[in-house]
């Protein structure tokens, strides 16, 4: 299984600290949007040549891992 630590970062000198890609500028959100939208695998990869199909399953993993742990309360009514 891929570990997102090692294909995702967050540097504050990048992109205002917004997880990226390691090594890249390519923003976490930018591939979850990109998969949401209907792209491939391929596509991402074909688009955007630093990007390995392990990177796109560390997003997947990553936005798991965020809100896996978050408290969600519903409105009072």
């Amino acid at each position: 299984m891929v570990n997102w630590t090692q294909h995702i970062g967050s540097n504050p000198e990048v992109l205002y600290g917004k997880p990226t890609i390691l090594k890249t500028r390519i923003p976490v959100y930018l591939i979850l949007e990109k998969l949401a939208a209907g792209y491939s695998h391929d596509e991402l990869i074909d688009a955007y040549p630093k990007l390995h199909s392990e990177d796109i399953i560390a997003c997947l993993l990553f936005a798991s891992e965020a809100v896996k742990n978050e408290l969600v309360f519903p409105k009072a009514s």
